[in-house]
């Protein structure tokens, strides 16, 4: 059984790992959630800065930091949820905007991924609306000073 200690999460960006990054988004995105193609590759990618976490040499989650204020396009692959690799890429994520002097994050959550967002420090600070066809909520945290 693999364990989250063999898991390595790196800071990357589009240049350096796009095809890695792209495996990730596509078999979770794309292929289970249904998320139009043109959706998924909203032209973003390329300026923001992204983490990706790999097992041995296989992508296996990932996550995209725009402007180090928006923490988006969260995805594990299915065999590795549960294992709090979620969790570890979040918390990830929220250092590389308190590195950067965020004041805060924000982010659109799915709705069956509110709480565990707010176990973070997320609040949800919208109503729910459709986005790809999936219901979402818009989430902040509020960061120390």
């Amino acid at each position: 059984m693999t364990q989250l200690s063999e898991v390595n999460i790196k800071h990357v960006n589009w240049h350096e790992a796009e095809n890695l990054l792209r495996e990730v988004r596509t078999q979770v995105f794309i292929q289970e959630q249904h998320v139009p193609v043109d959706l998924e590759w909203d032209g973003l990618d390329k300026s923001a800065s992204h983490l990706l976490a790999m097992f041995e040499d296989r992508p296996v989650a990932c996550a995209r930091i725009v402007d180090y204020k928006i923490i988006g396009r969260m995805a594990v692959l299915k065999h590795w949820r549960g294992k709090g690799l979620g969790t570890a890429l979040l918390q990830e994520a929220i250092k590389l905007c308190k590195r950067q002097d965020s004041k805060a994050i924000s982010l659109s959550a799915q709705t069956h991924a509110i709480d565990f967002y707010s176990r973070a420090g997320f609040k949800v600070v919208s109503g729910e609306y459709m986005d790809a066809n999936i219901p979402h909520v818009d989430m902040l945290l509020a960061l120390a000073d």
